[in-house]
């Protein structure tokens, strides 16, 4: 890949991830954006299209990272099949940590395990789609290192909000890191390819 290639990937990844983000943020809280006027709004918005580049670099640093650790991966285990099978345990384990450990954190009294199932399953569930299409778009032997990247890494990036628990502040850094992490990931083998 030449250095334009690079240039292009880094700026489509931030301009989708701060989009992705701002948007979200801003239908999150649209009475507050909106409620002061004109300008509050732009503020506003520009307030979450800086927060949500923010978070996008941190997934482009994510990606480039995962590169690097997916080929130590296939250097240490010396078989892309037992690679394979230990991303898949991580995937499992980080999958029951994303509910477990934060049921255990913040749960009250009333609330059930169920609830906090649902955005790990859901993360998992677009994991699989995404490593679908990544699958069919290069071949079978991508299908893990995929679902690996979306569910695995898109959680690390997600910890600090996730340590906080509050549910704006979930979805307004989890859109652009899942964003930019699924372009990044979608768009890498079509700009090898050209």
């Amino acid at each position: 890949m030449n250095t334009r290639k690079v240039v292009y990937l880094f700026f489509t990844t931030l301009l989708i991830g701060s989009i992705s983000g701002a948007f979200v943020g801003v239908l999150l809280d649209f009475s507050m954006y909106t409620s002061e006027g004109f300008m509050n709004f732009i503020f506003g918005l520009i307030w979450l299209l800086g927060i949500s580049a923010a978070f996008s670099l941190i997934a482009q640093m994510g990606f480039f990272a995962y590169l690097t650790l997916h080929r130590f991966g296939l250097g240490l285990f010396k078989s892309a099949k037992l690679w394979n099978n230990v991303q898949i345990v991580l995937i499992a384990f980080v999958v029951f940590d994303l509910i477990y450990l934060r049921y255990m954190a913040f749960a009250t009294e009333q609330e059930t395990i169920l609830s906090y199932m649902v955005m790990p399953l859901l993360l998992l569930a677009y994991g699989l789609v995404v490593a679908y299409v990544k699958s069919k778009d290069t071949n079978a032997g991508a299908f893990i290192p995929a679902l690996f990247f979306i569910v695995v890494v898109t959680s690390i990036e997600w910890v600090p909000a996730l340590t906080v628990n509050d549910p704006k502040w979930l979805w307004i850094y989890f859109t652009p890191l899942i964003t930019a992490n699924t372009w990044q990931l979608l768009v890498l083998h079509r700009l090898q390819r050209s």
